[in-house]
């Protein structure tokens, strides 16, 4: 066999060793919540995933069992990024934060690599207000180890306000926020019992306070990068429909169908009309991928049964982006116009994804050796890489381990 016939399975055998290293996709909201409780200070409030600053979620699990001395050393070596990420800021600088505490979240081993579950750490910070009396504002800077988006909340109890400002990836400054006049000063007289101060707003009430356009462009956003980058099995799915055939005619075919499918899914899942357990979803999600590619191989035709193979996958997938959505909030009034444009990012991803295809082997998709040295390996590839995470997930959702 000639030399340059090997390549592709090395490719292959290289893809499968780096399958470990991707994981499900997950979305998740940062919160800060900017507190006017005392004069003078602001009291901050911040839920944040540690995931981005650990090496795994084995490594984020370990940190939860360990002792408190040593729980303190490694959030002692957090903080500045911490801190970097989410700057307080009045009148053009920064308002140092000042450590007040943390809280890691309390779950299983299991739950750590589960995209559903939310693995916050609570942080609680202080931090003097100007004297100036400058707006306050959240500032996020580019490259910051975030996960958007973040939801800066600010509130004060004694006055019954709370005001909301979204950042989402692309921008990188909240709204100002003006609290002088608002907020207690010291010194000041209370004259009577005031009314229980209101506790935080559920982020989905927040949301419905945002404009439709902005709602629409956050869910757009946040649908896309459940694709482009978050969504590795989701790619390799979109890309065994491309290798099928690249004609037009297959690719609108195949990714139509898809669409229907899992925006019917989602749909009905987000409404709780119908859902399965992650345990199930994500291991037929990756058996979706190598059965697809595999087809690609086996029988290469766009006919009424591959049309309904992909439908019936489209709607396992559908399953997984709700799974993936139960940590985003939903406005309760423009419910429909947050799920279109969920739906349409994820679209605009599917479609990026199969640009790219295009770019770097479209050109040769008429030659007659284009099936044999590019379609057959790479739809190989993308099935052991299914095969690998179907096998990884069963281990862990029906292991011994998951509690």
């Amino acid at each position: 066999m000639p030399r340059r016939r090997f390549w592709p399975w090395l490719a292959c055998l290289a893809c499968v060793l780096l399958a470990p290293a991707a994981r499900a996709h997950s979305l998740t909201i940062t919160q800060v919540l900017a507190s006017f409780d005392q004069p003078g200070v602001v009291d901050v409030k911040i839920d944040y995933d540690l995931s981005p600053l650990l090496p795994s979620p084995e490594a984020y699990f370990r940190l939860t069992q360990a002792a408190p001395a040593e729980q303190r050393k490694a959030i002692d070596g957090m903080l500045p990024d911490i801190r970097a990420g989410l700057q307080l800021r009045a009148g053009g600088a920064t308002l140092p934060l000042i450590f007040q505490g943390y809280a890691l979240p309390s779950l299983s081993a299991a739950n750590f690599d589960d995209p559903g579950v939310d693995k916050f750490t609570t942080f609680h910070f202080l931090a003097l207000l100007p004297a100036s009396g400058d707006p306050i504002s959240l500032l996020v800077p580019y490259g910051a180890k975030v996960e958007y988006p973040v939801a800066f909340i600010v509130q004060i109890p004694s006055a019954h306000i709370s005001a909301t400002s979204w950042i989402e990836e692309g921008s990188n400054e909240s709204d100002p926020f003006d609290w002088k006049g608002a907020a207690p000063e010291a010194g000041a007289a209370t004259a009577g019992p005031s009314a229980p101060a209101k506790g935080p707003q559920p982020l989905a009430d927040m949301v419905d306070t945002m404009p439709w356009p902005r709602q629409l462009a956050m869910y757009l956003r946040l649908g896309f990068h459940h694709i482009v980058p978050e969504g590795t099995d989701h790619i390799l799915f979109v890309l065994g429909l491309f290798f099928l055939g690249i004609t037009w005619r297959k690719l609108i075919s195949q990714t139509s169908v898809f669409t229907i499918a899992h925006a019917t899914t989602l749909f009905l899942s987000t409404y709780g009309i119908f859902s399965l357990p992650s345990r199930y979803v994500e291991p037929a999600i990756a058996l979706s991928i190598s059965f697809i590619a595999l087809e690609n191989v086996f029988a290469p035709r766009l006919g009424p049964g591959r049309l309904a193979v992909v439908f019936g996958f489209g709607l396992i997938h559908g399953l997984g982006f709700a799974s993936s959505l139960s940590e985003v909030p939903f406005p309760k009034h423009r419910f429909i116009v947050a799920l279109l444009g969920f739906n349409f990012g994820v679209d605009f991803g599917q479609l990026f994804i199969i640009g790219i295809a295009f770019l770097l082997v479209g050109w040769f998709r008429n030659r007659p050796w284009f099936r044999r040295r590019i379609a057959i390996p790479c739809s190989c590839t993308i099935a052991a890489i299914g095969l690998f995470w179907a096998i990884q997930r069963t281990v862990f959702y029906f292991g011994p381990h998951h509690g």
